[in-house]
């Protein structure tokens, strides 16, 4: 399939610098421009037969095969996840989910339920890899390319920016090391070219069943680096945490909103009776956690032209953090990050802090954010104090 209507709104998001298309029964086409989203007057509404072909080519196009029937992947979870090219080279990350079909106020009353209608919302992804500095993060974070083993955590909540910051990590890692970099993806979002290091990419549900037998399935296939997109279940976790004492290189991301939480998150998937060998495990094989939120700028950020930068967090898994992480004293590793600034490490006041001097960010916004705000409010007072005497 090679749907016209689907080469044009990739041609239409690409001219006009979307960032997002959302496709709805009944309704034209929406676009996402600089934050604000809008229907396109110049595309007539979307009926549901042109919504499920549309779905079925953006399968086809992801995989290279026929699409399967629509019905039997929905039924499932009602939702499905992938990423394409578009003609122009674009790459989309796209989700088609089943919702409520729109009906009327006035008929509602007397009119049967209809069957659930189909949606489908794409993600315009970035056609390069940033550096570190263009993103915001800190140059620090290159010193996790160049380690032979180990876990390496990039938590945060949905739409933090995690999917691109590992990105930027694989490829500065291709750019500079030989080696065997495979990576466990759901959907592949940014392509990487083998260039100094062999990539293999996997997308789970088209090369792999599942995050845990694919990463199994890895161990077998003489890696040196290895990324899991997603990490949730007890299996996976098990897994990786096999990977890295095995003397492979693990990347991987996790829903915490910080470090702390990151390593008990890790934890607390397991029963209560393996939680202790686990600490143990993870305080082993563990080479740093960076937790990072995107937050919106105070520099050119207007409705037109919206800018996001990054605040993070970065927790390097020193012999005292990990007597901490084994003996379940995780509430004390917040001291040692506080104190270990010449160890690469930084909590989220301290950068909040650096982002409010710069202007980046506001100061109730910063204040809003920070998990305990009289330490940020101490600390601001610090340096400002400091820097008049």
């Amino acid at each position: 399939m090679n749907s016209p209507l689907l080469n044009q709104l990739f041609e239409t998001c690409e001219k006009i610098g979307a960032s997002d298309i959302h496709l709805a029964a009944g309704r034209p086409p929406y676009f996402r421009v600089k934050g604000n989203l809008a229907p396109d007057a110049c595309f007539a509404p979307l009926q549901p037969d042109v919504l499920a072909d549309l779905a079925a080519d953006l399968l086809s196009r992801m995989t290279g095969q026929p699409p399967p029937p629509l019905t039997g992947l929905l039924d499932q979870r009602g939702a499905v996840d992938g990423a394409c090219t578009s003609p122009g080279n674009g790459r989309y990350r796209f989700n088609f989910f089943r919702c409520q079909a729109p009906m009327a106020p006035a008929v509602r009353a007397n009119t049967p339920i209809p069957p659930p209608a189909l949606s489908i919302a794409l993600r315009r992804l970035e056609d390069r890899f940033r550096s570190l500095e263009e993103l915001g993060l800190p140059a620090r974070l290159a010193d996790f390319c160049s380690l032979k083993d180990g876990l390496v955590i990039v938590s945060g909540p949905t739409g933090s920016g995690k999917s691109t910051t590992l990105a930027t990590l694989l490829d500065q890692i291709n750019r500079t090391r030989t080696g065997h970099i495979i990576t466990i993806e759901d959907p592949v979002e940014y392509i990487h070219s083998s260039i100094l290091s062999l990539v293999n990419q996997r997308q789970v549900g088209v090369d792999a069943r599942t995050f845990n037998e694919a990463l199994v399935d890895s161990l077998r296939e003489d890696p040196d680096i290895i990324l899991v997109g997603e990490i949730r279940e007890m299996e996976t976790i098990r897994t990786a945490i096999t990977a890295a004492e095995t003397g492979h290189l693990v990347f991987t991301t996790l829903h915490a909103g910080d470090c702390v939480g990151a390593v008990e998150r890790f934890v607390s998937v397991f029963p209560a009776g393996e939680q202790e060998s686990i600490r143990r495990q993870v305080s082993l094989v563990l080479r740093g956690i960076v937790a990072q939120r995107l937050l919106p700028s105070e520099k050119t950020n207007t409705a037109s032209d919206p800018r996001r930068v990054p605040v993070c967090e970065i927790l390097m898994n020193t012999p005292a953090v990990a007597h901490l992480i084994a003996t379940g004293k995780s509430s004390q590793i917040y001291t040692s990050m506080e104190t270990g600034s010449s160890l690469g490490m930084q909590t989220l006041e301290q950068d909040l802090v650096r982002l409010l001097r710069a202007g980046e960010i506001s100061r109730g916004t910063a204040t809003a954010l920070a998990r305990y705000p009289d330490v940020f409010l101490q600390r601001l007072r610090t340096q400002t104090n400091g820097e008049a005497g």
